[in-house]
């Protein structure tokens, strides 16, 4: 009997995140080629890949996604003021949200429990990795990120 077409896409698809999400690349190495997490930093990956990106100890790499709020977090008020917030973006997988407050708006009633989607720029760290630039680039040089929560837009 033929795997159905879906069926057999569908486990293609499987087969190339477990091995994205297994593959270890050696800290300090430039990360290049194709399928890798350098070439993914061009178009946004998924909050899936951040796993990868995690394991990668990548930095600079857009990214997107949801996840359910886990907890909220002080304001960072040295420099740049940003809100914080810790998401979970998969099973046992958080990142923290440093979310420009100066250039965009503050989420306001966020609460743990909550979904906010995201799109920025992942930098990694050894507790899941910060995710940033959710917000427009004032000086246009590179694509702006957002949050999104309860149907609006926040950049």
């Amino acid at each position: 009997m033929k795997p159905a077409p879906k069926l057999f896409a569908a486990l293609v698809a499987l087969a190339v995140s477990a091995y994205l999400g297994l593959t270890q690349i050696p800290s300090g190495e430039p990360l290049s080629g194709a399928g890798s997490i350098a070439s993914a930093s061009k178009s946004a990956v998924t909050s899936h890949d951040i796993a990868a990106a995690y394991l990668a100890k990548a930095n600079d790499v857009d990214v997107s996604g949801a996840g359910t709020v886990t907890r909220i977090l002080a304001d960072d008020i040295d420099g740049s003021r940003h809100q914080r917030f810790i998401l979970d973006v998969q099973a046992e997988r958080t990142i923290l949200i440093a979310h420009n407050i100066d250039l965009a708006p503050r989420i306001e009633d966020l609460k743990v429990g909550d979904t906010v989607e995201f799109k920025g720029v992942y930098e990694w760290n050894d507790r899941g990795g910060v995710v940033h630039w959710t917000h427009h680039d004032p000086q246009r040089r590179r694509p702006g990120g957002w949050l999104k929560y309860r149907g609006r837009t926040y950049q």
